[in-house]
């Protein structure tokens, strides 16, 4: 994903322990509140030229029986029994001015993009505590892109991962460590989104290009967050390679591999009087 949007990236890699027994307590349905997240990363995957961002974001914690959600994900949307679950996953990207950056530069603007669809998830194995868990999760998402005038299609993506969510991390009680890894894959439509090099913007340091679908490169991903009384922190650290991508030889593509990151803090301004019993 070519920049991503800042609570998505708190996400969650591996342990292996007998799913037995779980700790209960009582918890607001529901607490909201408001954040904001200060953020590094490329104009896009392959970009040699970076950006800073500092963007407000909506704090939602959310524990009902069949809908969770968390400064993570949303959970358990469509279907859910025992180790297998479907929800929904969204991603995006920022929009990119073409004139800012020097290997698009004469080239159209890349627009935000929003990618959305469903995530087919396992629990491969669960610590007898729950304190830290083990999922393989399988998103596919379409991605929209738009500058709120106009709405293009931008392909389909998919990212396989690996993750592992860690409860009490380092004996902190309520601090969280999540890992992720995985390959990316996009389709044609994707890849010519941001890569694609059409004859009309050729020049003699940018020759025409275009790419195909398959293999987009890997994602290595680290995050912590912490839930106080009345806020919340978290920060993540990204690292991304290029190497073999389909588009690899895209004359947009000035580096193989690069790191991103942001933290975030978030204030809950209100919560649910009804209580639920919330278990890890």
């Amino acid at each position: 994903m070519p920049g991503s949007a800042p609570v998505l990236l708190l996400a969650a890699l591996a342990f292996s322990g007998a799913a037995t027994g779980a700790r209960a307590e009582q918890l607001p349905l529901w607490e909201a509140g408001a954040g904001v997240t200060v953020l590094s990363f490329p104009d896009y995957r392959g970009s040699n030229e970076r950006r800073s961002w500092v963007l407000p974001f909506p704090y939602l914690d959310y524990r009902g029986e069949f809908l969770k959600a968390d400064e993570r994900r949303i959970r358990g949307l469509f279907y859910k029994i025992d180790r297998v679950e479907l929800d929904v996953s969204v991603n995006g990207t920022v929009p990119v001015k073409s004139n800012e950056n020097e290997a698009r530069r004469g080239m159209p603007d890349l627009d935000p993009t929003l990618e959305i669809g469903p995530s087919l998830n396992f629990g491969l194995s669960q610590s007898p505590d729950r304190r830290t868990k083990l999922e393989l999760r399988l998103p596919v998402r379409a991605a929209i892109a738009s500058d709120f005038s106009h709405v293009n299609f931008a392909g389909w993506v998919f990212e396989p991962s690996l993750n592992l969510d860690i409860h009490d991390a380092f004996g902190s009680p309520g601090l969280k460590l999540g890992l992720l890894a995985g390959p990316l894959f996009s389709d044609r439509r994707h890849n010519e989104y941001f890569y694609a090099v059409d004859p009309a913007f050729a020049t003699a340091s940018r020759p025409a290009y275009s790419p195909g679908g398959g293999y987009a490169g890997a994602q290595f991903l680290v995050a912590l967050s912490k839930r106080y009384r009345d806020f919340w922190v978290g920060g993540f650290a990204r690292w991304d390679t290029l190497h073999d991508a389909v588009f690899d030889n895209s004359p947009l593509v000035r580096t193989s591999q690069y790191f991103s990151a942001g933290v975030a803090v978030a204030w809950v301004l209100g919560e649910s009087k009804t209580m639920v019993e919330a278990t890890r």
